[in-house]
């Protein structure tokens, strides 16, 4: 039986692809790696092997990947850090022999640092080449912008209040959620047949925040319209709410890449990893907004 280590096993994603793989493999063979111990006794007590290491310490990381056969790497939510952490991540499967490693990536249309989210997704591209540079059996995860985010977008009141208003323009959105993304992660580490593979994990279909709209329109039955201000209007808008600065920017700044098409690549690879239709964003909206 294959050795499983699953990474960042406290965050959402990591901890819902270890739950997932409980149900298709020994959990003897599952292991996960966490700074914090404590955030994953729930894992722990159902008998998975929890290991203490941290992206920035590169010996604890060679010590945690001995005898892996399969690493399931969650890319490091410390944006500023990211990249020489990934380099210890794989300089370090490498030396320990890790026999293959599945990265989550992250979808993106420009990787010549012209994209608002170029400090975000030149990690994630520099990590790919590093990985297939590595000599590893590698899967590359390209996930698309999760469909959970929208409520944070859009706001939990946007049924109430009429309106969506965002400055992404015209532009078109694969949205999936995270715990199909999760599932799809969990098919891989419990089958063979990935080696060398890169996936597209986008949703089948793209969505303009106009067309949200009309689907909240017809979920809620109460007319719903979308407006797409200037990065500066909505900037003003949102600080005159009081609302945090960190919070607008990054709102900004992901609308903007959404303008530009930086997420839009619908595909059918989460379908078949799944072996079912992924959640729809109509499904999706329907349960987050109880429609």
């Amino acid at each position: 039986m294959s050795k499983i280590l699953v990474t960042g096993a406290s965050g959402f994603l990591g901890k819902a692809v270890v739950n997932e793989l409980l149900q298709k493999v020994d959990v003897t063979t599952i292991s996960v790696l966490v700074r914090d111990p404590v955030k994953v006794e729930d894992l722990k007590g159902k008998g998975v092997n929890v290991i203490q290491a941290d992206y920035n310490n590169y010996t604890s990381l060679e010590s945690a990947f001995a005898s892996v056969d399969k690493l399931y790497f969650v890319s490091s939510s410390d944006v500023a850090n990211r990249m020489p952490q990934h380099e210890h991540v794989v300089k370090a499967a490498v030396q320990a022999g890790v026999g293959h490693i599945i990265y989550t990536s992250a979808q993106r249309k420009s990787e010549d640092g012209t994209s608002p989210i170029a400090f975000v997704g030149d990690a994630h591209w520099k990590t790919d080449e590093l990985i297939k540079a590595s000599g590893l059996k590698y899967t590359i995860l390209k996930h698309g912008l999760y469909s959970d985010i929208l409520p944070m977008f859009m706001g939990d009141q946007v049924v109430a209040a009429g309106t969506i208003f965002l400055p992404a323009a015209d532009g078109k959105t694969s949205f999936v959620s995270r715990q199909d993304l999760a599932v799809a992660g969990a098919n891989i580490l419990a089958t063979d047949g990935h080696d060398h593979k890169i996936y597209e994990f986008g949703g089948p279909v793209s969505y303009s925040f106009a067309e949200i709209a009309g689907i909240l329109s017809q979920l809620s039955g109460k007319t719903i319209q979308y407006v797409s201000p200037s990065v500066d209007e909505f900037t003003t808008q949102l600080k005159s709410y009081g609302l945090p600065d960190e919070a607008i920017q990054g709102a900004a700044t992901f609308c903007s890449a959404i303008a530009q098409g930086e997420f839009n690549f619908p595909s059918t690879n989460l379908q078949t990893i799944l072996g079912r239709d992924p959640e729809s964003v109509e499904g999706f909206l329907k349960v987050a907004y109880q429609l």
